[in-house]
């Protein structure tokens, strides 16, 4: 099949990506929210007449000097900022009030006011990264136990192999675009990203397992000369339409999600869309071929 037959072309591609999320991160590193680092997180409304941006971080730069003030518009056309800031005391939290109302001059909604210590948002750190690390550990135990039972001409616990490289590469890749969206656009990692991820990560592994099995059926009842290339190539083609639909019908609703779902899941839509398209290319043009490229491989060195 013609996925196997430019498998080299497919790796550059990934790898050039692969590439520039690291040089991104690299140089630029995430934007942490407030949900890692603590503050403050406000959603304010002012109906249909918003103040001037600039208006109101003059207003509340005396409390915190390097406070996020970003415009935001529901979709019923309510015009809202979406202010980030240090951790207010009870104090602290008047005065906000009142600059965000420029003392009483703007009417004003509070729609969120949420506060996250520093302590709390080291243990979130710290959860996050343990989330993701037994995530991906379950799924390769899980992947190496299904398929125990081959052996030829690549070994169970090189399918498992296979999923973290294709694993690795559905996490790095939308890591990265918010890592260059962070330094030119301001996005911000929170728990809904790393919610994201854990998604991603499922959801990846679902494609890969899919063509997997389906290369496991087919080595169960395939002549014994026949190559494994073109093996892997019948079982991408049987799996390639459900693939891509599944794929495609959940971007669909993500798409949809992202334009109208408002600020509240907007970054964390955009993350699954990333995520999810680069999953669907790795379960397809990735992982299936490495485990060509590795039968390639071992084949060698048995002739050796």
């Amino acid at each position: 099949m013609w996925v196997v037959k430019y498998r080299k072309l497919f790796y550059t591609v990934s790898g050039l990506m692969v590439l520039a999320a690291f040089v991104s991160l690299f140089v630029w590193g995430l934007k942490p929210g407030i949900d890692f680092t603590g503050g403050t997180l406000i959603e304010v409304s002012y109906g249909k007449d918003r103040p001037d941006q600039a208006a109101v971080t003059a207003a509340l730069v005396n409390i915190d000097p390097v406070v996020s003030v970003r415009p935001s518009t529901t979709n019923n056309g309510e015009q809202e900022y979406i202010v980030r800031m240090k951790e207010v005391n009870q104090e602290e939290k008047a005065a906000v009030m009142t600059g965000l109302s420029l003392s009483g001059t703007a009417t004003t909604t509070i729609k969120t006011f949420d506060s996250v210590g520093p302590v709390l948002g080291a243990e979130a750190l710290r959860k996050s990264i343990v989330s993701v690390i037994l995530v991906i550990l379950g799924i390769v135990l899980y992947i190496t136990f299904a398929f125990r039972k081959v052996s030829e001409p690549v070994a169970s616990w090189k399918y498992g192999f296979v999923a973290i490289i294709a694993l690795v590469h559905d996490v790095i890749i939308p890591t990265g675009v918010f890592s260059i969206l962070g330094h030119f656009a301001g996005y911000e990692v929170d728990t809904l990203f790393v919610t994201a991820l854990l998604v991603i990560l499922g959801f990846s592994v679902h494609d890969t397992i899919v063509v997997f099995d389906r290369v496991r059926e087919n080595l169960s009842h395939a002549p014994a000369k026949k190559p494994f290339g073109e093996i892997v190539g019948e079982g991408v083609s049987q799996t390639f339409t459900r693939s891509i639909n599944t794929s495609l019908t959940t971007l669909i609703a993500l798409v949809v999600l992202y334009f109208v779902g408002g600020s509240t899941t907007e970054h964390f839509s955009l993350a699954l869309i990333v995520g999810i398209a680069a999953g669907t290319y790795s379960s397809i043009f990735i992982g299936s071929t490495l485990l060509v490229t590795i039968a390639g491989a071992d084949t060698k060195k048995g002739g050796k």
